[in-house]
């Protein structure tokens, strides 16, 4: 067993002497079906100030990896895998926090949640977040090849939606595996880290929330009309904001709540604006709504692929 492990430490060091990693795609999901890019690296070193690596909207302010989110809560139980993107050594993990929508004692500190941290020679790191209590395959010192099963995606961590936070790192900093060379000439850029690089759509869904009537777009932005509690009688509105949608995508918004669908309605985008504001909501019906959590939502897409979606979440007291 020691062979091999000297074997195997052997073949790392000489793989990341020769070139930076390549990267495999990290969970089991098809992109535009089970799952989307959500949030890229933020390029933008300006407070408050956003730009992914193509200089679209599609990241946070100081965001600092890929986040590949699900569609659903209910993926969760059913088990997401998540793989090791790339050759490496199993530095540290975590799986001790549970999946918590709320994110109760989360801090700074444990704010990744349940993961994994890849050593991959040559001060190249990779970073994996958010996974599902219990799930996690793999302990420190393992070297594993692409493709190892290492958990499932979950809810752990400074998040309110399932998704996996990856993250590159060279030398202590965040690298984007999508514009390594941090161009930032808002072009496709040619130096990937990916073995097969995801399509990317400029086009993303800004925010969705939950108001008590159809909001102005300024008040949608700013966040004043956003619920997170309501009452029986009062309406129910779900609203999207979208950026840089094209003329031919369609957006459709829903909500669900103790009884099942409240209301569903598809919106085509015919001639958007850079920002476009949609919401769709109903009056409380007689004796008001059931008291309990609503969870609206908010989805685009163009020719069938999903581009950007977005949950939002109410409780009716």
């Amino acid at each position: 067993m020691k062979l091999i492990g000297i074997i195997l430490g052997l073949a790392l060091a000489a793989q990341s002497a020769a070139r930076a990693p390549l990267f495999q795609w990290p969970v089991d999901c098809t992109l535009g079906d089970s799952c989307y890019i959500e949030d890229y690296v933020d390029h933008d070193p300006a407070a408050r100030g956003i730009r992914d690596f193509s200089c679209g909207i599609n990241t946070r302010d100081a965001h600092k990896g890929t986040d590949i989110a699900l569609l659903s809560f209910d993926e969760i139980a059913a088990g997401v895998t998540v793989r090791a993107a790339a050759f490496g050594r199993v530095e540290r993990i975590r799986d001790s926090m549970a999946d918590d929508r709320l994110m109760r004692g989360v801090t700074s500190e444990n704010a990744c949640g349940n993961a994994v941290l890849m050593t991959h020679g040559d001060g190249w790191q990779t970073l994996y977040c958010h996974m599902k209590l219990g799930s996690i395959l793999v302990k420190p010192g393992d070297v594993i090849q692409p493709g190892t099963a290492m958990g499932q995606i979950g809810l752990s961590g400074q998040t309110n939606h399932p998704h996996l936070h990856f993250q590159v790192i060279k030398d202590g900093k965040i690298v984007d595996p999508f514009d390594a060379a941090a161009t930032d000439s808002c072009t496709d850029p040619v130096d990937t880290l990916w073995d097969n690089p995801a399509e990317y759509y400029r086009t993303g869904l800004v925010t969705a929330g939950f108001a008590n009537k159809i909001p102005s777009i300024k008040e949608v932005q700013s966040g004043a009309v956003r619920l997170q509690s309501s009452a029986a009688n009062a309406p129910l509105v779900v609203y999207s904001l979208s950026g840089d949608a094209q003329t031919g995508d369609l957006l459709t918004i829903w909500a669900n709540g103790p009884q099942g669908e409240v209301f569903r309605k598809e919106i085509p985008m015919e001639n958007p604006q850079r920002a476009v504001m949609r919401a769709v909501g109903r009056k409380a019906p007689a004796g008001g709504w059931p008291k309990g959590a609503y969870l609206g939502e908010a989805q685009l897409t163009r020719d069938g692929a999903i581009i950007a979606h977005r949950f939002a979440h109410v409780t009716v007291e």
